[in-house]
């Protein structure tokens, strides 16, 4: 996998704090680690969003009182990565018109790419044709 991109030091520090707090990489903790790790709010407010023992999303962390517009579409796509979650009743929110309508957008796609990995290789090293043969 190619280099991760992060929105700061910060951002990358806690995302491997977090990979080492789990005891496990797989891509559903890179993905929602890196998502949550974007906004220093959500960083401060990890064990709102995250049980470690059972190893289980919070989504009630989306009601909290620190939570703003931003922080919230953030969990809601970190919850959606998890798991699929969807706020059931609101799950429009949960929709891409709706998460990608921030500051947060960029790094949105690298989270979906540590999510789906074998769907999101790099095509710019090459361009690729039909059948996946360079033209």
């Amino acid at each position: 996998m190619e280099s991760i991109q992060f929105a700061s030091k910060e951002h990358e520090t806690f995302y491997y704090n977090m990979i080492k707090v789990a005891r496990n990489n797989d891509v559903f903790r890179k993905a929602f680690f890196y998502t949550v790790g974007i906004s220093a709010e959500t960083r401060n407010h990890i064990t709102a969003l995250f049980d470690f023992e059972e190893s289980l999303i919070k989504p009630e962390g989306l009601s909290a009182p620190w939570q703003t517009g931003s922080t919230k579409r953030l969990c809601r796509l970190a919850f959606n990565l998890w798991n699929g979650w969807t706020e059931e009743g609101k799950e429009q929110y949960s929709a891409p018109y709706y998460l990608f309508d921030c500051s947060f957008a960029p790094y949105f796609f690298e989270a979906i790419r540590l999510r789906y990995p074998e769907y999101c290789r790099s095509l710019e090293r090459s361009v690729l044709g039909p059948a996946g043969k360079e033209r």
